[in-house]
């Protein structure tokens, strides 16, 4: 079949039309799934009727799929991760002060998916279950149509570095959150490379977010600003592509390449339950010397 796709904006997203993902997935529509994933980085999918055993068959077709880190709430070691302000055991909200909630408000950060993990990921694949009928917006920021804006001189400042990704630096930012000590034990600090090459279409792209903790070899604070910097750049208004979830929406965005950020909502009072699947990379960014690798 040939695959109705649009583009969202001009630096990224699209949208495909007349699929349904549930039933019409052959092995050659997940080769074009792939090819406009690496051209448009962020590709929305309306009213697709995921069920948890559907949706990880589907994410399984793109490759091998990561489990969810350790949760208090018992729903770690995974590979569907339940982002929600609604407690499974009892499906009622979570009280206000609960550590899911604020453990979630560090998704309101700019990050990409698994930069903590030894293997960064390729995609994440979320379905909308339960959406909030105002806020809650999902933020897309594309890192490679930002560096492409970089000067020469600034592209060519950032090849070969290599930054510490590190859950326990990020969660360190969300006030009154302290992050459990299985989960840090689990992802250690680890270091992948400042600019990555899709392999695909030879594409650049600075790779940072709130996992981003510091430059290898710089000092902290001096790291620190840049990779600031870096965001900021990604973070411009025709960079980003803003998504207003729709029931049953199915968005697949590229991590490699790709900033996310929720936004806010009346999570007291509407209920928000969002089922994200994460499919691994390829491989490491960096050598056994720790040296970045040209291809990541």
């Amino acid at each position: 079949m040939t695959l109705n796709v649009e583009r969202l904006t001009q630096n990224v997203g699209a949208i495909v039309s007349d699929i349904d993902l549930t039933t019409e997935c052959t092995d050659s529509v997940i080769t074009g799934l792939k090819a406009a994933l690496d051209e448009h980085s962020v590709l929305v999918f309306r009213d697709q009727r995921f069920e948890d055993d559907s949706q990880t068959a589907f994410s399984a077709r793109w490759g091998t799929l990561e489990t969810t880190v350790y949760k208090r709430e018992g729903d770690g070691g995974v590979p569907v991760a339940n982002i929600t302000n609604v407690d499974f055991r009892t499906n009622e909200i979570f009280p206000p002060d609960h550590p899911r909630l604020k453990s979630n408000s560090g998704n309101e950060m700019w990050h990409t998916d698994s930069s903590f993990k030894p293997v960064p990921s390729y995609c994440s694949m979320l379905s909308g279950r339960e959406v909030p009928p105002v806020g809650a917006d999902t933020q897309f920021a594309s890192c490679r149509a930002a560096y492409d804006a970089l000067p020469k001189a600034e592209q060519f400042r950032l090849r070969g570095l290599v930054a510490e990704h590190n859950y326990g630096y990020s969660r360190s930012l969300v006030k009154g959150y302290e992050a459990p000590k299985e989960t840090l034990e689990e992802v250690p600090p680890v270091h992948h490379a400042v600019v990555r090459t899709n392999p695909g279409n030879g594409r650049k792209n600075f790779y940072t977010g709130s996992h981003a903790s510091h430059i290898i070899g710089w000092p902290v604070e001096e790291g620190r600003k840049l990779l600031r910097e870096l965001v900021d750049k990604a973070t411009q208004p025709e960079f980003v592509y803003v998504h207003n979830w729709q029931p049953f929406d199915f968005v697949i965005w590229d991590n490699r390449c790709v900033l996310h950020r929720g936004t806010p909502y009346e999570s007291a009072k509407y209920r928000r339950v969002m089922h994200r699947t994460t499919v691994a990379g390829a491989g490491p960014t960096v050598n056994g010397a720790g040296e970045a690798l040209a291809v990541a």
